[in-house]
């Protein structure tokens, strides 16, 4: 046999062995709080499909571009001694574009969750911020 087929055939049998040995030497205690569908301790409250708003997940996206601002500026600010001053321009470039889309976000109000009391005059000042009726209101953001 040639040396791959020798590796793939070792890697199944070697999987296979530590399957074998984890399911007979492992501890299972199975009850009825560890095969509930949430262990933290706390009953489900209300539906898990229940609707919940779309800025959640524009926060989430958001997240996702900032952090790879961090990740793509990280090799840069290693290696800034090495860089010219193309490859920092570069850089500055970068983070100009991403801060004018930041500045964008802010405007349009998508990092705002609800709508202050004084925005509108129908709703009272009294009431909470995520009311029901107020949730109502804003079926547009609502999936």
């Amino acid at each position: 046999m040639n040396l791959p087929i020798l590796f793939i055939l070792f890697v199944i049998s070697l999987v296979l062995v530590l399957l074998v040995i984890n399911q007979l030497v492992s501890v299972n205690h199975p009850n009825t709080e560890k095969l509930s569908p949430y262990e933290c301790g706390f009953s489900p409250l209300g539906d898990a499909r229940q609707k919940f708003s779309v800025q959640f997940y524009l926060v989430g996206i958001l997240f996702l571009i900032f952090d790879t601002e961090v990740l793509l500026l990280f090799p840069f600010g290693v290696s800034l001694y090495h860089t010219s001053f193309y490859g920092f321009w570069l850089a500055i470039i970068f983070l100009v574009v991403l801060t004018i889309g930041f500045v964008y976000e802010l405007g349009r109000g998508a990092l705002k969750f609800y709508q202050s009391p004084k925005s509108s005059s129908r709703e009272s000042d009294s009431s909470p911020p995520y009311s029901t009726q107020k949730l109502k209101r804003k079926r547009n953001l609502w999936i």
